[in-house]
């Protein structure tokens, strides 16, 4: 597998139909995007996130072109920091190990620019995602309980982070 960064134009419509449930997609985006993925707000909110914090946009390929994943990286100089943000597989690779390969490829890519820790956030219900962290090294670095509100729902955000 190899990371390419994400061009809308030309990447959109392979990752469009990924999370096809309003509850998953607020899991996935703290309902910064639009529900269901629209090319315009996507591509819009991508690049108002990448000149606020330099947020960069990449797509997981297969050996064979395929789109297996997203996720957005941004670094933060000042504190060396590198987080993960709006991590996702293609449905037709979930359980076959390309979630751990897409953070192995997502924080070696960090450490190789610059980063000595890598960081993410984890609503605490989301329970399956958070194993997937936990299995791939990162460790808990605090929680805030009923950090998100999704309809009558209250969400916590467990932030997670991996050292070089």
């Amino acid at each position: 597998m190899i990371l390419k960064n994400f061009d809308p134009a030309r990447d959109f419509d392979a990752i469009k139909n990924w999370i096809d449930d309003e509850r998953t997609h607020a899991m996935w985006s703290a309902s910064r995007f639009a529900f269901p993925l629209e090319k315009e707000n996507f591509t819009n909110t991508l690049s108002d996130m990448n000149s606020k914090s330099g947020d960069i946009p990449f797509l997981v390929v297969t050996d064979d072109g395929e789109a297996a994943g997203f996720f957005c990286y941004a670094f933060n100089e000042e504190t060396k920091e590198g987080m993960l943000k709006f991590i996702v597989v293609n449905p037709a690779f979930r359980g076959k190990g390309v979630a751990g390969e897409l953070l192995k490829l997502a924080s070696e890519y960090a450490f190789e620019h610059g980063a000595e820790m890598v960081h993410l956030n984890v609503f605490t219900e989301n329970v399956r995602a958070k194993k997937c962290y936990l299995k791939a090294g990162f460790t808990e670095r605090n929680t805030t309980e009923n950090a998100f509100q999704y309809k009558d729902e209250y969400w916590g955000r467990c932030n997670m982070t991996l050292r070089k």
